[in-house]
């Protein structure tokens, strides 16, 4: 009698821990959609590596201008999505606030894009965005899997050797598009296989608790 009654109370806190993870952990972010959104900024670096792409700064500037709109409206559309159709969300604009916490990261990064753009100083925009997607990162990593603070200080530590180091150039793309490939192709894949943990362990708990209870 006494052993069936841990096990009750052993699945009951699973199942609590199990809610409260899926409480903190914010699923508007979308995995696949950020490895997606990498594959579009390594396709970039490849045309524009080329001999018939302009080799012109404001050609450049279009290009990754281009990586930047997919981007945000793949992960917007993502998004939008989770928050119209998830269940769990209820249309709840505090399930949102995540999603604020970003924004004076990315308003800083595009400040200071403008400012660089403004003074015709490009060489460093690669630099200021490696550093911008790091902050974001860590800015969602008490809402994420903790691995991803390994992807913030991946950009941080990209951005930080690109401002640092002299001679590169806004021109040569490669640096650009390999390290946001590799940033967010690692980020994605941390969502998408901590979406698919979550799911395979709620099954598990609910049916062990519902089992508990019937004996």
């Amino acid at each position: 009698m006494m052993s069936t009654h841990v096990h009750d109370a052993l699945d009951q806190v699973r199942q609590l821990q199990h809610a409260i993870l899926e409480r903190i952990r914010f699923h508007g972010f979308s995995g696949p959609t950020r490895a997606i959104s990498g594959t579009f900024a390594l396709m970039a670096a490849i045309l524009m590596s080329t001999p018939h792409y302009p080799q012109t700064a404001k050609a450049h500037l279009l290009g990754w201008a281009a990586v930047l709109s997919a981007a945000l409206f793949l992960n917007g559309g993502a998004l939008i999505r989770w928050y119209l159709l998830d269940t769990s969300v209820q249309r709840n604009p505090r399930r949102l606030r995540p999603v604020l916490d970003v924004i004076p990261p990315l308003f800083v990064g595009g400040v200071l894009t403008a400012a660089l753009i403004l003074h015709g100083e490009l060489d460093l925009l690669f630099g200021i965005w490696m550093l911008m997607f790091g902050l974001v990162n860590l800015t969602s990593r008490h809402v994420l899997p903790r691995a991803i603070n390994w992807v913030g200080l991946f950009y941080i530590f990209a951005g930080t050797a690109w401002i640092l180091t002299p001679g590169l150039s806004f021109m040569s793309p490669w640096s650009m598009g390999i390290v946001f490939f590799a940033g967010e192709w690692a980020g994605g894949l941390i969502l998408y296989l901590d979406d698919k943990r979550l799911e395979r362990a709620a099954p598990r708990y609910f049916t062990q608790t519902e089992t508990s209870h019937d004996e």
